[in-house]
């Protein structure tokens, strides 16, 4: 409900931070795999402008890695000036269509292990994936972790961004500090909750003066990491409350799972062991042959699966937050709506049917067709789509 107790109205225009959105709608970052050569392409650029042109009013566009040892599946961006010109036709095309454009940034971490690298990650630890160990990060390694994190984001910036979402989820470097599972140090940057999360608050804190006052900062916060050992709702929350008073971030989008320990968690739905196998050097489908079943565990889908779990977030902060998880449903938006969180990000639903929301809009209020068959995750390999998509 508004402030004034009148219903919220997911088409009408709303403010994130200096921003005014067009509707409550965002689109998801959900990794394109269309990137060349670590630069934007046509086929990546024109998939943003189909949802753009579909009614969202700022698509994401995912996973920016802001440094080579950063990346976590290959046909990712890299953001170095080189890819700067790239970006910036990106943007102008969304801008064109009536939306603005936020970048996705982030280091990998321990993922990176997906790749064939040693990845880079809080404390060593044993990656199932590709059947060895990751490499602790010194403090060298995180001191430049955070430089890397203000370059990109300034890069972003200049680029015509809107703004920009740092990757604070899924097992990715800053959640992988978070978390006491991967995290196991006593230094300065690990031990204590304030201490794990000294590293993403540092980040945070830098991209926001790297950006200024003009481009908006998101973080995309697990709630439970969905893994033992693992960062629950409890500090979690206490991580958003550290957020909400240092000021800086414009609004939460709250996720689970790890994409290093538990994929499926923020995913639900069908399980594509097989055709995601398929896709990686022999060493690591061996990996996965052995590991796969406990890696890519089951998990029914349920309409907006993350919720439940966020409203508990929404009861504790007054900062924005968007809501996410499984979104197909009109009445799904409005729901959360209703319940205080200001923006919902619609991420399959939109791989199926890019013109989702202009359909709704227009009042034909049909659930999206999104079967969470999950056909759509091996295709990160060759460029992102549904195999099942509406022509």
């Amino acid at each position: 409900m508004g402030q004034d107790g009148s219903v919220v109205d997911p088409f009408q225009s709303a403010r994130l931070g200096p921003l005014m959105l067009r509707n409550r709608f965002l689109k998801a970052a959900t990794f394109e795999g269309m990137a060349d050569s670590g630069l934007v392409t046509d086929r990546l650029i024109e998939f943003h402008r189909t949802v753009a042109a579909g009614g969202a009013a700022l698509t994401t566009l995912a996973y920016l890695s802001v440094s080579e040892d950063g990346r976590g599946a290959p046909n990712e961006i890299v953001v170095r000036p080189e890819a700067a010109p790239g970006l910036r036709r990106l943007v102008e095309t969304v801008h064109a269509e009536g939306a603005l454009a936020s970048a996705q940034i982030g280091h990998a971490g321990p993922v990176a292990a997906a790749t064939g690298t040693r990845a880079l990650t809080p404390s060593r630890i044993f990656s199932p994936v590709s059947v060895r160990f990751t490499r602790a990060a010194s403090d060298t390694d995180i001191q430049r972790v955070i430089k890397d994190f203000a370059q990109a984001a300034a890069i972003v910036r200049d680029a015509g961004f809107d703004a920009v979402e740092v990757h604070l989820g899924h097992g990715y470097l800053l959640s992988s500090f978070l978390s006491p599972d991967t995290n196991r140090r006593n230094d300065e940057w690990g031990g204590s909750l304030a201490a794990r999360a000294e590293l993403p608050r540092r980040v945070l804190s830098a991209v926001r003066e790297a950006v200024g006052p003009h481009c908006a900062v998101l973080a995309k916060l697990n709630m439970n990491d969905g893994t033992p050992g693992g960062l629950l709702e409890p500090e979690s929350l206490a991580v958003a409350q550290m957020l909400e008073r240092e000021g800086t971030v414009d609004a939460l989008v709250l996720t689970g799972g790890s994409s290093f320990r538990n994929p499926m968690y923020l995913l639900r739905g069908d399980v594509p062991l097989r055709e995601l196998a398929a896709n990686f050097p022999l060493h690591i489908r061996s990996g996965m042959r052995l590991f796969g079943k406990r890696f890519l565990r089951n998990y029914a889908f349920e309409e907006g699966f993350f919720l439940q779990q966020a409203e508990q977030f929404r009861a504790a902060l007054s900062l924005p937050l968007v809501a996410l998880g499984g979104v197909n449903r009109l009445d799904t938006v409005q729901r959360a709506l209703d319940d205080g969180f200001e923006f919902v990000a619609l991420g399959r639903a939109l791989l199926h049917e890019p013109g989702l929301i202009n359909r709704w809009q227009q009042g034909n209020s049909t659930p999206g067709a999104c079967t969470h068959c999950n056909r759509c995750m091996p295709t990160i390999y060759s460029g992102t789509h549904c195999p099942l998509a509406l022509q």
